[in-house]
């Protein structure tokens, strides 16, 4: 998963912004994949970019307006950026912001040239982000992964009305979460990990149409909203955080589209809810190194799809049940370091086809590497109530949201 579709997208967006007749070639400097070397997207190009070698002859005609508001933020920017130890902004000189490392332009169906995308990746630069940058109302990709950049996100990025992947991992930003990307209205994609942000994170997140989100590796904290099934997002990644309080009860009513979940490493605590089972194109779930006590749920064995299933170091209990272990594209099990008493026959079949089942430090008797017995004398959660359907053997997959929605609210208060 991850960003393998990255590529294809950034070839759409440009794809579509310019009409066959009037088709690009896109030049300049990291690279993110847009263009075929001196090939053309459709037929009868028009070449408007392409590296530090252009001329820097100023552009003319009736696009100048935009390139010229970009001229303008791009030198605000680079006024802000303190070092650069590749030597990318020395090619940021003169009026022709096409020529510029690291920047894309397109041209549009009036045959007006903007920049289309901003690719800084591994660039090692150091400085802040500009309010200035606004202007580029037409740009689709901002890639800044790896990089030196401190402060905040500024909040003018809402002006940033075509801008769809939003990519600020692995720098220097610090504050709370930055709400300005819930008003960016065609934002898909949004990678704020490995970086300093704290506090809680919005609600309206995961009401945003978002394909991916990754927030891992930073210091949130508090509890996740209670919407967050309702998100309509492949990959979420909360890991790495400081997150508390419960997984919500609702987690998978409103989509089942996720693919990838993780929120390891947190600080959460009780059970892991029966609506995960809703997510029947799930193919990771990793809930390891929290405190989730309680038994599994009978409805993750409607993870048909699911291949990497973590459930380490918790406190979860009872035994590994047939109906996990038999799930047929299960490749690896971790349920090791936890308080399990017993697995089945199915799960014993795993183990020896080992697909990568590790049951180490639980409580299994009879088994090698498992706890000492007087860690096994007092379950942790032993008395905790978790909501759970009515027991129906065989459990009905496809009827299993109407079921949780109609025990969750017979079981809230009136």
């Amino acid at each position: 998963m991850g960003k393998s579709w990255l590529p294809l997208l950034a070839f759409l967006v440009l794809w579509k912004i310019v009409p066959n007749e009037a088709a690009i070639t896109v030049g300049g400097g990291v690279g993110i994949g847009i263009g075929n070397g001196g090939g053309v997207v459709g037929g009868g190009g028009v070449w408007i970019g392409g590296g530090i070698g252009n001329s820097q002859t100023p552009p003319s005609g009736p696009w100048v307006s935009k390139l010229s508001a970009a001229y303008t933020a791009l030198q605000a920017w680079k006024s802000a950026i303190t070092d650069d130890p590749l030597g990318i902004l020395k090619t940021w000189v003169g009026s022709d912001v096409c020529a510029y490392k690291g920047l894309f332009c397109a041209m549009d169906s009036d045959s007006e040239t903007f920049v289309a995308a901003i690719d800084l990746n591994h660039a090692n630069l150091q400085g802040i982000l500009v309010g200035e940058l606004s202007v580029l109302t037409d740009v689709s990709i901002i890639h800044l992964n790896s990089n030196q950049f401190s402060g905040t996100v500024p909040d003018t990025f809402r002006g940033l009305s075509s801008l769809q992947e939003l990519d600020l991992s692995n720098n220097h930003l610090s504050g709370s979460f930055p709400r300005v990307t819930l008003y960016i209205p065609n934002l898909v994609y949004l990678d704020l990990r490995f970086n300093s942000f704290s506090g809680p994170i919005p609600q309206d997140l995961f009401n945003k149409g978002l394909d991916a989100i990754f927030l891992n590796n930073n210091q949130f904290e508090g509890e996740i909203p209670q919407n967050l099934g309702s998100s309509p997002a492949s990959v979420i990644n909360l890991a790495n955080n400081k997150f508390s309080g419960n997984i919500p009860a609702s987690f998978g009513f409103a989509s089942s589209k996720l693919k990838e979940i993780l929120l390891l490493n947190n600080q959460l605590t009780g059970c892991i809810p029966q609506g995960v089972g809703v997510f029947s194109e799930m193919q990771v779930l990793d809930v390891s190194h929290n405190s989730l006590m309680g038994h599994l749920p009978d409805t993750i064995s409607c993870l048909t799809d699911i291949e990497v299933l973590n459930l380490a170091h918790n406190q979860l209990s009872g035994e590994l049940p047939d109906l996990v272990c038999s799930l047929r594209n299960l490749i690896n099990l971790t349920a090791a370091y936890n308080f399990f008493s017993g697995f089945s026959q199915e799960c014993s079949k795993l183990f020896i086809g080992n697909a990568g089942l590790d049951l180490s430090l639980n409580c299994i008797p009879g088994r090698d590497m498992q706890r000492p017995q007087p860690e096994c004398s007092v379950i942790p959660g032993s008395g905790l109530s978790c909501l759970r359907i009515p027991a129906a053997q065989p459990l009905v997959c496809g009827a299993l949201l109407g079921n949780l929605e109609a025990n969750l609210t017979s079981s809230s208060p009136p």
